[in-house]
């Protein structure tokens, strides 16, 4: 038998030179297909979205050209954002561009590490009711996780849109945040219902960004009602609430000086209210309110406690005491002129948020009683008269008296209707 050929001492270096350039080719065509997938920012956006919708539980679309870099600090920017709800009809949230930069630490931490350097959303649009709904659906966590932005946070032309109501405008400016320290921005915009319009400007600061953390804010607040309007300076505090009841503040108190206007009347006057304060599906609820309320000429001098609501309608309901008849309505006959009682009131309005519809009121002293209604516009109006005008405000209503001295005479067992078709 012949003896086998030996083998080649160099056919394993050659087949890995064989192997070598074909790896090679494949690695070369890898990174050539990889190169041409990362070069569409389109398509990183779309991927990006889709991992996060799927996290969150929402279909995030952005229609837009979008836009990244990987020099440096990498950023990602993605245009006409939004994002829904399976099947839902109104976004939770939309905006015309969302950039984000993060540090290179923070992507190779893949989620352990929640460091952003910065964040920017033009023309953002939150729905409270959808975000409310889709908060709903999330299951419970034990805590919030607070990324920490370290060139802050800005906001241009952003808007939240409420049940009948609307923040726009909202331009935000928030130098940096943490999770353990005071966090402190400047706001602006206008809350928007109707024909109402209340633009502000403040700052606000947090003793850290946590559900119980303490709330202050400070600035300018205007309520803008024409013909009428009522700048004031404001302060506001409280501690954040979240809970199944919606998000607001526990503690709630509010303080402002403020100077109604109209035509050639200024009239100052003090203001504070207070109380826990919820917003849930779109609505703004104050119960217990307690409000207090001091002013000269003709603006009462008042303490009560009710309740306020801000939805598709405005809902104020008050009961308390006027101290002292104001010197500047028109003198009540004897013998109430005489009468140092207090005057208890109830007050309950439902409608407009200008407070231009029906407001019933309840008012006495002593055995004397007033059951009626008045519109705020109609008393406004009389207010720039007083002195002018009917030395009787435009009420409508029962009035009830066991006496009454008019011109010389008694009067016993008053009883006088207030209106336009009334004959008193």
């Amino acid at each position: 038998m012949a003896a086998p050929e030996p083998r080649s001492s160099t056919g394993a270096p050659s087949r890995r030179r064989r192997i070598a350039p074909a790896v090679m080719l494949i690695a070369l065509a890898l990174l050539a297909f990889a190169l041409h997938w990362v070069s569409r920012p389109d398509r990183v956006a779309r991927l990006i979205l889709a991992q996060v919708g799927n996290a969150l539980g929402l279909q995030i679309t952005a229609s837009g050209a979008s836009e990244y870099r990987l020099r440096g600090t990498p950023m990602l920017a993605i245009r006409n954002v939004v994002a829904r709800q399976p099947g839902a009809t109104t976004p939770v949230l939309s905006a015309e561009r969302i950039q984000l930069e993060l540090p290179w630490a923070t992507i190779r931490a893949l989620g352990a590490d929640w460091t952003v350097r910065r964040l920017e959303l033009d023309a953002p649009q939150l729905d409270l009711i959808a975000l409310q709904r889709w908060q709903a659906t999330r299951p419970p966590t034990k805590e919030t996780r607070i990324p920490t932005l370290t060139d802050g946070l800005r906001i241009v032309r952003g808007r939240v849109i409420g049940d009948g109501w609307r923040v726009e405008a909202i331009d935000a400016d928030l130098p940096s945040l943490h999770p353990d320290r005071a966090a402190r921005a400047r706001l602006l915009g206008r809350v928007a219902t109707g024909e109402l319009r209340v633009p502000f400007d403040v700052h606000a600061a947090l003793t850290r960004p946590a559900a119980r953390a303490g709330l202050g804010v400070v600035g300018r607040v205007t309520v803008q009602s024409p013909p009428w309007t009522m700048p004031m300076r404001a302060q506001l505090s409280g501690r954040l609430h979240n809970g199944d009841d919606g998000i607001g503040l526990d503690g709630m108190r509010m303080g402002a000086d403020a100077t109604y206007r109209s035509g050639a009347t200024d009239l100052a006057f003090t203001y504070g209210i207070a109380g826990p304060t919820v917003l849930h599906d779109g609505e703004l609820r104050i119960a217990p309110l307690g409000a207090v309320m001091y002013g000269m000429g003709a603006i009462p001098n008042f303490q009560a406690t009710g309740a306020f609501s801000f939805g598709d309608a405005l809902a104020l309901r008050l009961d308390g005491t006027l101290s002292s008849w104001p010197r500047a309505w028109p003198t009540l006959p004897s013998p109430l002129d005489s009468s140092t009682s207090p005057l208890p009131f109830a007050l309950d309005y439902r409608g407009r948020a200008d407070l231009s519809d029906s407001t019933a009121l309840r008012l006495q002293r002593d055995a004397t009683r007033f059951d009626g209604s008045f519109r705020l516009p109609a008393i406004l109006a009389w207010v720039d008269t007083l002195g002018r005008a009917s030395p009787l405000p435009p009420l409508t209503g029962h009035l009830s008296s066991p006496r009454i001295d008019i011109a010389g005479a008694t009067l016993e067992g008053v009883q006088v209707d207030f209106g336009e078709d009334a004959a008193p």
